[in-house]
């Protein structure tokens, strides 16, 4: 575990690269205030990326997105649930890491406010836990549909232990993902 001096509390998870991080949160019977990006904050837990678009999802209780990732320009995350809570994975596409084909989950929510930092050659998906969930990320590269890939999500060589109860709610795209076997990874 790493802590900045600026309060962002940084975990490791057992895929390179990726984090668990834990702002800094101001409460009082006001309210509360946190930083969900700082720029020196991120580089003194090791993120040097730069993000160039803001997404944000909007998604009922057992919707699954994903597993999406780009060929080409790919996109590192900086994910985090401000209402509701959801199951956030990330796959490691990378064939170079001791990691490559394995997966980690963790659960973020407006309760927890942890973020995940899901970097550049790994997939990432989701699914809702609570009724609903605003799920808002910086990318480090833009949105390309042309390089978009997705991964089935119920792929039986990642075997993800997604948290269902029920059929999942899963888009067209999402159903009609390729195997991990077949799907495009990086170097």
């Amino acid at each position: 575990m790493q802590t900045d001096n600026l309060g962002l509390k940084a975990t490791e998870t057992p895929l390179p690269g990726v984090l668990i991080l834990e702002p800094k949160v101001f409460e009082d019977d006001r309210g509360f205030f946190l930083e969900s990006y700082n720029e020196r904050s991120m580089a003194a837990v090791g993120i040097h990326a730069r993000f160039v678009q803001d997404n944000h999802s909007y998604s009922r209780h057992n919707v699954i997105r994903g597993l999406h990732y780009q060929v080409d320009s790919s996109q590192g995350k900086l994910v985090r649930a401000v209402t509701g809570e959801i199951f956030d994975v990330a796959v490691d596409l990378r064939r170079s890491s001791s990691t490559f084909g394995k997966w980690f989950g963790t659960s973020l929510s407006s309760e927890n406010r942890r973020m995940l930092w899901v970097p550049t050659g790994c997939a990432h998906g989701f699914q809702v836990l609570s009724e609903s969930a605003h799920v808002l990320y910086k990318a480090t590269d833009f949105y390309d549909p042309g390089l978009e890939r997705t991964i089935t999500w119920d792929d039986p060589d990642l075997a993800i232990e997604w948290q269902i109860r029920e059929r999942p709610l899963i888009s067209v795209k999402d159903r009609t993902g390729v195997s991990f076997k077949k799907a495009e990874s990086f170097a």
